[in-house]
């Protein structure tokens, strides 16, 4: 229930804590809450990869939900997916605010009716220029920006993307890599398949991980860690677009 009037946010994490996140951050929560928190919020956190979820009696008193990235399969049948894949789907029915990251991008989309895979082209890591789609209407969020420029820079690092989205949802941005980078469903729904949140140091850890893990060849991920001191994402604009939907600006 909301008290005083505040706002009410729920971040349904579904990846563990990294101990890099938790060592330097205090864990993903606290990276979501400094990129698209604002003072005088309530934010909760649901670990929705351990079966936490929150009250369907209690969606009312929420202003809007994020959904964090996950190392998991959106489209997998994992207990808890599908059961946040009815989250999600009683959200969009009562218009409520979600904002997907990465893989909350890809389980909303297959939530509502999209198709989401494991792409074709392989892993984009890195930093990546999007192409924004011109004269939107249906992206109020975007209206305030200082001159929305054409193209706007993004950590990426994903294995899956979203082939096919919703019936009635719009694309609002693409890449050359990916098809579907950014999409929207009226003025509630957003999926952002790169990672607004993210600084590059969490990207250059999760890299690591995944090298020491030997998913992906080290020649690669030295590539890719040298392009990383070359370019910087445009954090601040991304975290702007995050904010003005979330807080229906």
């Amino acid at each position: 229930m909301k008290i005083n009037g505040e706002r009410r946010y729920a971040l349904l994490q579904a990846a563990k804590d990294s101990d890099f996140v938790k060592k330097m951050y205090g864990g993903y929560l606290n990276v979501y809450v400094e990129a698209f928190g604002e003072e005088g919020e309530r934010w909760d956190l649901f670990k929705v990869y351990e079966d936490q979820f929150p009250d369907f009696n209690e969606l009312q008193f929420y202003d809007g939900f994020v959904i964090s990235g996950s190392a998991h399969d959106a489209y997998g049948n994992d207990f808890w997916i599908v059961k946040l894949c009815f989250l999600l789907q009683t959200l969009d029915a009562m218009e409520k605010k979600v904002l997907g990251i990465c893989f909350g991008h890809q389980v909303i989309c297959k939530a509502l009716g999209g198709k989401v895979g494991k792409a074709y082209t392989g892993w984009d890591i890195g930093i990546r220029q999007v192409s924004v789609v011109k004269d939107l209407a249906l992206c109020n969020y975007l209206d305030d920006l200082d001159e929305m420029p054409a193209s706007l820079s993004i950590i990426e690092i994903h294995q899956d993307e979203v082939f096919e989205v919703p019936m009635g949802a719009e694309v609002i941005a693409f890449s050359d890599k990916t098809g579907v980078e950014m999409f929207g469903i009226g003025d509630h729904i957003l999926g952002i398949q790169g990672h607004p949140e993210y600084n590059k140091d969490i990207l250059s850890n999760l890299i690591d991980r995944l090298l020491g893990m030997d998913v992906i060849e080290r020649g690669f991920a030295e590539e890719v860690k040298c392009r990383l001191q070359l370019a910087e994402p445009d954090k601040k604009c991304w975290e702007k677009i995050c904010k003005n939907f979330l807080k229906g600006r």
